[in-house]
C-alpha cells in the first residue's frame, strides 16, 4: 500500500469522537484574538456568553469543481451564453450596418448556436496550443496562435 500523508488532529481527551456543532447554533464573531472560543455580549443583560468554535466552510480541492463542471457541460446541449444579452449585442452590431432591422427569434438563435460552436472550437484549439507549450493555463499568445493557424485575420484581437 502506498504511503500517504496523515493530517495531525488535536485530541479531545475523551474516548471516541467529540460531538459536532450544528451549523445553525454557532455564531461567527470577528475579533483580533486567536482563541478558539469567542465571547459575545447578550443584548438583554450584558452577560458574556461563550460561543463554540467557528466552523470553516467546506472547500473542494483545486480542480475538483472544474472537472465536475467539465463533465456537466459536456453532458448538456443547452446554450451557455444568456439569450437576452446576446440578442442585445446582435442588435447593437446590426445598428452599425442598417438602422431599424428586425430579427426573427429563430435567426437570433441560429446566430447564437453558430457563435457558441465557434467559441467552443476556438477554445479547443487554444487549449491544444497551451498543452503543446507544456502548460495548462491558456494565455493570449495561445489565442493568437490558434487564430493564426486557422487563417483568421487579427482585426479585433491583438496579442
Amino acid at each position: 500500500m502506498a504511503r500517504t500523508k496523515h493530517i495531525a488532529r488535536k485530541s479531545t481527551g475523551g474516548k471516541g469522537k467529540a460531538p459536532r456543532m450544528e451549523l445553525g447554533k454557532q455564531k461567527a464573531v470577528k475579533s483580533g484574538t486567536h482563541s478558539m472560543f469567542a465571547a459575545k455580549s447578550n443584548a438583554s443583560g450584558g452577560k458574556r456568553v461563550s460561543v463554540g468554535p467557528v466552523k470553516k466552510p467546506h472547500r473542494f480541492r483545486p480542480g475538483t469543481v472544474a472537472l465536475r463542471e467539465i463533465r456537466r457541460y459536456q453532458k448538456t446541449t443547452e446554450l451557455l451564453i444568456r439569450k437576452l444579452p446576446f440578442q442585445r449585442l446582435v442588435r447593437e452590431i446590426a445598428q452599425n450596418y442598417k438602422t431599424d432591422l428586425r430579427f426573427q427569434t429563430s435567426a437570433v438563435m441560429a446566430l447564437q448556436e453558430a457563435a457558441e460552436a465557434y467559441l467552443v472550437g476556438l477554445f479547443e484549439d487554444i487549449n491544444s496550443a497551451a498543452i503543446h507549450a507544456k502548460r495548462v493555463t491558456i494565455m493570449p499568445r495561445d489565442i493568437a496562435l490558434a487564430r493564426r493557424l486557422r487563417g483568421e485575420h487579427t482585426l479585433f484581437f491583438s496579442a
